[in-house]
């Protein structure tokens, strides 16, 4: 229950802070232009609070916080005194009615750029992308890589962390190629490598990127010793304690720790004899795993406890983190990449490259907010970044109801020299809304099946 609430309020904060962002865009440029706001909303619904500013503009927080507005005076709308028409949206140039409206996708980019900018000037703990082993005739295999490479860059993208590396990865969906730069392990050796991706079949529901490539990342050995064992669970009842390191599993010696893994997942509710050495003696203990049932109906065994990992090497480690200037620029490219690569996924979404399953709603957003908001400021600032240039973008659709499709229609307007006809417009609204909520509810099944 803890959770849920954790995850709803850190939703709520992250939702409000991307409205307030996007609402601000059009308002600000909205009143550079001369056009009076009449109302600054963030939620829809009934006030909960509202003042009225020195500027005549009513600041509103609402009761449903899925959106906001910004209610300027326009002519199309009510009827506008003639002392106030010049203020009027409706009769602002074209250029300045297409800059209010863009200006709403913008500052999200421009807030995108910002969020990074504190994260690099903090520092963000990352590892190096070196491959730690090569799935034998993969497609990582056949083009040539190896154990111990350094990934450097994917298609002219630098990567110095797993994350570029994924995010560069994820962008090459229904491509045929992808082209990588390695370096060879004990040397500065720079290689170009290509991997064929026409037999590549990437689920990101179920699986890892990297994986499918038939990649895994180096990472430090996993020992056999328990170092965790959660409270009330299987592991408890059994017996077992921290720092007893297993010797046996049903009389099969074990030596890796996936071994345990298989064994415990293969036995929802099924008795294991297991060895383990607690200070030098061996003790052999009964654990019955708890069954657990995943999203997609799997009853698997759960027991409550986590093995001991040795620390990462120096070498391996690095902060991403630059001085005030530097992280202007590693910020602006960050957002580029992540502007780059949700236009891309947009279009192979519509073109069915990428399926409509992968679409996610807000169950999926709080989430992902609760649990970057228990990792800290920086984690929680990327995945608002991130939230913020998907909301920009978004917004950008050709959809009449949306920002995208307003500048569509000023886009025409601009052509044929006269304003889309209000029949036009309204069936153009009444489609667009459709189509978005269909959208909207295919991303909450998404979400539901998930949980």
């Amino acid at each position: 229950m803890m959770g849920i609430l954790w995850n709803l309020g850190a939703f709520l904060l992250a939702l409000g802070i991307l409205i307030a962002v996007h609402e601000y865009g059009h308002f600000w440029v909205a009143r550079r232009c001369g056009v009076f706001v009449e109302r600054f909303s963030i939620g829809f619904g009934k006030p909960l609070w509202r003042k009225v500013g020195k500027d005549g503009t009513e600041y509103t927080l609402a009761m449903i916080p899925l959106g906001g507005y910004v209610k300027m005076l326009d002519e199309r709308i009510e009827a506008v005194p003639a002392e106030k028409r010049h203020q009027a949206f409706n009769n602002k140039a074209l250029w300045q009615r297409s800059a209010i409206v863009a200006a709403g996708p913008l500052a999200n980019f421009i807030f995108a750029v910002f969020a990074y900018w504190v994260v690099y000037l903090i520092g963000v703990p990352a590892v190096r992308p070196v491959i730690g082993e090569i799935a034998p005739h993969s497609i990582a295999a056949q083009a040539g890589l190896s154990d111990g490479m350094e990934l450097k860059s994917i298609s002219g993208i630098k990567t110095a962390d797993w994350e570029s590396v994924n995010m560069a990865m994820i962008s090459h969906i229904g491509d045929d190629e992808m082209v990588l730069t390695a370096v060879v392990p004990g040397t500065e050796y720079e290689v170009r490598r290509t991997l064929d991706l026409t037999s590549w079949s990437f689920d990101p529901e179920k699986e890892q990127v990297l994986t499918t490539l038939g990649i895994k990342p180096y990472s430090p050995s996993i020992t056999l010793v328990i170092s965790q064992l959660v409270d009330n669970g299987a592991a408890i009842a059994a017996g077992l304690q921290l720092n007893d390191e297993i010797v046996s599993i049903d009389g099969s010696p074990i030596t890796d720790w996936q071994q345990v893994v298989d064994a415990v997942r293969s036995h929802p509710s099924q008795s294991l004899t297991m060895e383990v050495l607690r200070e030098g003696e061996r003790i052999a203990l009964t654990l019955t795993p708890n069954a657990k049932t995943l999203g997609d109906g799997e009853v698997i065994g759960y027991a409550g406890f986590a093995p001991k990992i040795d620390p990462w090497p120096e070498s391996y480690r690095i902060v991403l983190q630059y001085g005030p200037f530097e992280a202007v620029a590693k910020a602006a490219e960050k957002t580029w990449q992540l502007v780059s690569l949700t236009f891309d996924m947009v279009t192979k979404l519509v073109t069915g490259d990428v399926a409509i399953k992968n679409l996610s709603g807000p169950i999926s957003i709080a989430k992902g907010a609760g649990m970057t908001a228990d990792y800290g400021v920086v984690y929680f600032l990327g995945f608002l970044a991130l939230i913020s240039v998907n909301l920009g973008i978004v917004n950008l659709l050709p959809l009449p109801i949306l920002d995208g499709g307003h500048l569509l229609f000023f886009a025409i307007e601009a052509v044929t020299r006269r304003p889309v006809s209000e029949r036009v417009q309204d069936i153009g609204y009444r489609v667009g809304s459709a189509i978005l909520v269909v959208l909207m509810a295919v991303a909450l099944f998404n979400d539901f099946t998930r949980l």
